[in-house]
């Protein structure tokens, strides 16, 4: 509730209500607008999705590529591209509470608070805007992997296919990133919390190399890391292989993430903003 003074120096109470022919859907595509446009102005926040990837893919293809694929590059540029972007897609959702904390130690969800919008507008809006990263860092990728000399082998189908899985799976584990950021005291907290989380599945996983060639012991926990099974079904998806068991595994692990850190998330951030 706001007032207004009016002659003779009355106040008049004024009730804040929802714009006309304004939902909470709206709210949050604005909101989302508005991330996209900070974002836009600091362009430098874009290296995790634009330069990381393609420094990963050049350093492991030409540095190691030969190494490990026996002194094949293009051979091992196959195996590796589709797993890179599926693991440096869900390495991108460590921004999004990142984010969302240091907003927070702005105050900007304290102005977000007095104005007539939804309280959960906010936070779809920063979930919504971390889309279009992922899209940028799909197509840097690609571009990039396919001027390499990379072919995909199962046409566009499989590479839409990998690209909607990879992305739903960005999204759900994004959901452990937002928890951090509203729990975490600083936005270099979130940061240091997430990727000792995100480094042991990254490279714990079969990204980089067969599951064959690692000891029994890491075997066990790569079969069972989510990372792995995003991977696979990517790399199945785009250059053929077994995929349904990876892709089941996937969604098994993207609807644990939304039903245990969603509600968590949700709460922290309803105590928080």
């Amino acid at each position: 509730m706001t007032t207004v003074t009016t002659a003779p120096g009355r106040a008049v109470p004024v009730p804040q209500t929802t714009p006309a022919g304004s939902s909470p859907a709206r709210q949050a595509v604005v909101l989302a607008r508005r991330s996209l446009i900070k974002t836009w102005r600091t362009p430098e926040a874009l290296v995790d999705v634009t330069l990381q990837p393609v420094i990963f893919l050049a350093l492991f293809t030409y540095v190691f590529g030969g190494a490990i694929a026996g002194g094949s590059q293009q051979q091992y540029l196959q195996f590796l591209l589709p797993g890179l972007l599926g693991q440096t897609i869900a390495m991108a959702s460590v921004s999004l509470g990142q984010n969302l904390n240091t907003d927070i130690q702005k105050g900007v969800f304290d102005r977000f608070r007095s104005l007539p919008i939804s309280r959960s507008a906010p936070l779809v809006g920063a979930v919504l805007a971390d889309l279009v990263r992922y899209l940028v860092l799909f197509a840097v990728t690609m571009v990039v992997g396919t001027l390499m000399g990379f072919q995909v082998t199962t046409g566009v189908g499989g590479v839409l296919a990998a690209l909607a899985l990879s992305m739903g799976f960005a999204l759900c584990f994004g959901w452990i990133s937002v928890y951090v950021g509203m729990i975490a005291r600083a936005p270099g907290a979130v940061q240091g919390i997430m990727f000792l989380l995100v480094l042991p599945l990254s490279f714990g996983s079969n990204t980089f190399v067969a599951t064959e060639s690692m000891p029994g012991w890491l075997q066990a926990f790569v079969n069972v890391n989510p990372i792995s099974h995003v991977v696979g079904a990517v790399r199945g998806l785009m250059t053929g292989g077994p995929v349904a068991g990876h892709v089941g595994w996937t969604l098994v692990w993207m609807a644990a993430f939304v039903v245990v850190f969603m509600p968590l998330a949700v709460r922290a951030y309803r105590r928080r903003a």
